[in-house]
C-alpha cells in the first residue's frame, strides 16, 4: 500500500491534490460539484456521480470512480449490501489528463468504449501519486 504520510514532516499533501484533479476531472466530463467525493484513507478514492445511463443497465445510474490502484472506471451504482461493479476501466495511467477520462466516459456511455482493462501500474509511493496530480491539474488551467 502507498504511504499515508507523503509530505515534509509526515503532512499530507495527496488530499487537496487529489480534490482538484477530482474537480478538474468533474469540470471536462460535466460532473457537479456536489456529485463529487474524494477521500485519502488505505486507499485514495474519488467519486463522480454521472446523471448517464447505460444501454446495458438502463435501469441503473452510473459512477465514474478512481482509486490509486485501479485508475478510473466506469461502475454501475448499486444499493445498499450489493457488490459494486466496474463496467469498464480506463486502464494505462494512474492520473490521466481530465479531458482524456471525459472521453473514456462518453465512449463508455455510448457504448463505443467496452472493454476491462485491468489495474493501472501505480506511482511507488503517494509523493509521486500527488506531484502527477498536481502537473495533470497545472497543465488543464
Amino acid at each position: 500500500m502507498l504511504g499515508l504520510d507523503d509530505g515534509p514532516a509526515g503532512s499530507p499533501v495527496l488530499l487537496p491534490a487529489l480534490a482538484a484533479y477530482a474537480r478538474q476531472v468533474a469540470v471536462e466530463v460535466g460532473v457537479p460539484a456536489d456529485a463529487v467525493g474524494y477521500e485519502v484513507s488505505d486507499t485514495a478514492t474519488a467519486y463522480l456521480g454521472l446523471t448517464e445511463r447505460s444501454g446495458a443497465h438502463p435501469s441503473r445510474d452510473l459512477m465514474l470512480v478512481w482509486d490509486e490502484r485501479m485508475g478510473w472506471s466506469i461502475a454501475v451504482e448499486t444499493v445498499p449490501g450489493e457488490p459494486p461493479f466496474a463496467i469498464c476501466h480506463l486502464g494505462r495511467d494512474a492520473v490521466p489528463a481530465p479531458a482524456a477520462v471525459a472521453e473514456f466516459a462518453a465512449a463508455v456511455v455510448a457504448g463505443r468504449h467496452t472493454d476491462r482493462v485491468g489495474p493501472v501500474q501505480p506511482p511507488t509511493n503517494r509523493a509521486t501519486l500527488t506531484q502527477q496530480m498536481i502537473a495533470v491539474c497545472v497543465k488543464v488551467r
